[in-house]
């Protein structure tokens, strides 16, 4: 298979859909990989690197569109990306369709295949290839929300950790997944006061028996979330249902209740954030001000430690490259039900249910496509 790897184009996004180990696993088993020149650079990996491995170099994202079987990428295809895709084409990337109507149309109307990281499941239950950009946006979620709460970034000019004779900071997490509970790790580490929320007490059993009882624990409800926010100096939004929109689980009512200059940094923006006023923004202007409430909504917050990203992101999906790549994506899906959930578009058609349901578009079964 002629496997093609675009530089990324979004914005400060330096993260790369396969590094050189990935192309060398791939090229063993017979593909031809061609990476577009310096698409690796901003995760410390150059075009020698590649070469090395035995991928070719092409000058162009044109040239990689128009050869490749099979795309490989990071982040979901913008506008200008998206007309370049072809029927019969293979795209493997993240895609947050859920959201984005724009992006759907557009796949649809491409003809191509589109298999989803985040849709992709494991025979535990999990999403192994979204779980580790979980894992690099939890840890830096109470990082960034420490930053923005310095004065000079507009915030209440707290440390989170306080020091002796002055409290620390209150850190509220709403969802106790792999965002929150990584996110739990960091806070409590930075000496923050933390709460974690969710809506299963299993979760927070878990949550409460790992961290031995220093996280607070409270089972999610409107009148708690809305009583834990006001009194909040960092809010982090970790709640995820696979492949839908995130629940509004902070309406703008509960804001004007907030302190100015608390912040909500809202991890779940890549399936439309869990706050009503959360829209997305880039690292190149990561915030914006609502009811004096400051909003980190970076769509893309593990593209800010590229090289960590990127080599934990190859971890998870090289498997599933080198099986779509050896067997073709039909077969593979066929002998793989995890990774048939990972279809989200065929040939104009939208195969994943959630994203169809908030949309209010026709839903075709990936088993029927594949007459199972």
């Amino acid at each position: 298979m002629r496997i093609g790897v675009p530089k990324e184009i979004k914005n400060n996004e330096f993260r790369v859909g396969l590094v050189p180990s990935s192309v060398a696993e791939l090229v063993h088993h017979g593909h031809q990989v061609t990476v577009e020149t310096n698409a690796g650079n901003g995760a410390g990996v150059t075009d020698a690197d590649y070469v090395a491995a035995g991928a070719t170099i092409a000058a162009t994202a044109d040239e990689i569109f128009a050869s490749a079987d099979m795309i490989v990428k990071v982040k979901e295809p913008l506008a200008v990306e998206r007309k370049k895709l072809r029927k019969g084409q293979l795209l493997f990337t993240y895609l947050h369709l859920a959201p984005d109507p724009e992006q759907t149309k557009d796949l649809l109307a491409s003809g191509a295949t589109c298999i989803a990281y985040e849709t992709v499941t494991s025979p535990t239950g999990g999403l192994p290839l979204l779980t580790p950009m979980s894992e690099v946006a939890g840890r830096l979620a109470p990082q960034v929300g420490a930053h923005c709460l310095e004065k000079a970034q507009g915030g209440l000019g707290i440390l989170l950790g306080g020091v002796p004779g002055v409290p620390a900071g209150n850190v509220v997490i709403l969802g106790g997944g792999v965002s929150g509970t990584h996110a739990a790790t960091i806070a409590l580490g930075m000496g923050a006061n933390v709460t974690v929320v969710d809506r299963s007490a299993e979760v927070l059993r878990r949550i409460s028996a790992q961290f031995n009882g220093a996280v607070r624990t409270v089972f999610s409800t409107r009148d708690a979330v809305n009583n834990l926010v006001t009194t909040a100096d960092m809010v982090i939004g970790c709640v995820l249902i696979p492949g839908a929109e995130a629940p509004k689980l902070i309406t703008r009512a509960m804001l004007k209740t907030m302190k100015p200059g608390s912040v909500i940094v809202d991890v779940a923006i890549d399936q439309g954030g869990c706050c009503e006023t959360s829209k997305a923004t880039t690292h190149a202007e990561p915030t914006y001000v609502v009811d004096g409430v400051i909003h980190y909504c970076v769509a893309n917050m593990p593209g800010a430690v590229a090289r960590t990203s990127t080599f934990a992101l190859n971890n998870g999906t090289l498997p599933f490259a080198l099986a779509l790549a050896n067997k073709g994506w039909k077969q593979a899906t066929i002998d793989d039900k995890h990774l048939r959930n990972g279809l989200n578009v065929h040939d104009g058609k939208l195969t994943y249910k959630a994203v169809a349901d908030a949309q209010g578009l026709t839903y075709t079964s990936a088993e029927s496509l594949l007459g199972l």
